[in-house]
Order: C-alpha cells, then sequence, then structure tokens
C-alpha cells in the first residue's frame, strides 16, 4: 500500500502539534520532517528541539530527511528527538557508506535521498544498507515547488535496479506532488509520497488526504 508522508514544512507552526493530529487522524503514516541549514540547501527550517516539542505526542512513524551538510553530527541528536528514521544525501556524504552504518547503529533506519541532478549510479552500491530511496522531484531547499516531470522517468529506473536486484526498498518521492500528478508517481514506483502544501495549505486537510487515497488506489 502507497503510504503518505505529509511534511511539516508547511505546518502552520503556531498549531504545529494541532496539525500533526490532523493528518494522524486523516489515516496518514508517515510524518516528514524537512531539516534545513541554509548550506547544504539555500533556506533554514528547524532542528531537533522542534521534533523533541512532538516526541511522544505522535504515533506516526517519523521520517527526518537531513538536507544539511555534515549530516553525520546531527544523527544521535534527531534519534533522541524520535526519529524513526534518518534520511541523508549522497552528495552531502563523502563516506556514505560509513554514515549509512552511523544510522543504523542506533536502532533506526536509514535512507539516501538524491537530489534532481544525480545520478541513480551514486546510491547503487549502498542499496544493500537503505531501507529507503527518496528521489528528490524538486531542487530541495524550498516548498511549494512545481514538480519536475523528468523525474517520473528516474522513478522508474530506480524501481527497475531495485526489482532486478531483489532488495525490498521503500521509493519516497519528494517534492511538487499534487492531486493531479500523484497517480503517475506511484504508477512509476513510488511507495511513499512526501505532500507539504498540498495536504496543509488546504480548506480541509482530512478531505484532501482521502483524495489523495482515492488518487493512487
Amino acid at each position: 500500500m502507497v503510504k503518505l508522508a505529509p511534511s511539516i514544512l508547511s505546518a502552520d507552526f503556531s498549531r504545529l502539534l494541532e496539525h500533526v493530529k490532523e493528518v494522524e487522524d486523516a489515516g496518514v503514516e508517515y510524518l516528514h520532517v524537512d531539516v534545513m541549514d541554509g548550506h547544504f540547501v539555500p533556506n533554514i527550517s528547524f532542528g531537533a528541539p522542534v521534533l523533541m516539542s512532538l516526541k511522544g505526542k505522535t504515533n506516526l512513524f517519523v521520517d527526518v530527511h537531513l538536507m544539511i551538510e555534515n549530516p553525520d553530527q546531527y544523527v544521535e541528536r534527531f534519534v533522541k528527538a524520535g526519529a524513526d528514521l534518518i534520511n541523508v544525501h549522497v552528495e552531502a556524504c563523502p563516506h556514505i557508506h560509513r554514515t549509512l552504518q552511523y544510522i543504523k547503529s542506533f536502532g533506526v533506519k536509514a535512507a539516501v535521498a538524491l537530489n534532481p541532478g544525480t545520478p541513480l549510479s551514486s546510491i547503487e552500491e549502498v542499496l544493500p544498507d537503505v531501507d529507503m530511496v527518496l528521489i528528490m522531484s524538486v531542487n530541495p531547499g524550498f516548498g511549494g515547488q512545481r514538480y519536475i516531470e523528468s523525474m517520473t522517468d528516474k522513478i522508474k529506473r530506480l524501481k527497475a535496479m531495485i526489482d532486478e536486484k531483489g532488495f525490498k526498498i521503500d521509493i519516497q518521492v519528494d517534492g511538487g506532488i499534487n492531486l493531479d500528478n500523484v497517480k503517475a508517481v506511484v504508477d512509476a514506483g513510488a511507495t511513499i509520497i512526501v505532500a507539504g502544501s498540498a495536504i496543509f495549505n488546504t480548506d480541509s486537510i482530512k478531505e484532501t488526504v482521502l483524495a489523495f487515497r482515492d488518487a493512487v488506489k
């Protein structure tokens, strides 16, 4: 079953817990936490204290996406703050295998992310070590961007690569996904859909989540 992972980057931070409860009550499975440092990407979001404020207050699987330089320095902090999965960018990790093993040493799942211009070949050697691969379908750093259409083919090629090797790895896609294009993304092979503004910036979060469900059935 395709899982939904609303990104709290687009939530109203004055009502953060309320928004998290709304998506949880609507039946999503994941909570996507976008961490930006203003160096790896041209924006700053928030750090571990924000995630810590939600610890113990949601039963959602917490997926932390570190769009930061030197992610190894912050893995432990986010695990302690409640992360169930840590996702790092191959572009930010000169020793990606070591970083993935370090993440797993804390007993959480490990994932690797790829920017739109980064080839799949850059992660081929570490596929046995990951639980999930994130395909960025926009250039990371800002919410509300338009989906890059060529990423659909990239998702298909990643799925073929995973299937050929017989691995069971989730494919997450993040960036510009909405009700108009989500079916094509899922048909290409995505198993986890990240959506921020398409879910939180609506009149009814619950109705929007249900609409996403209908679109990917």
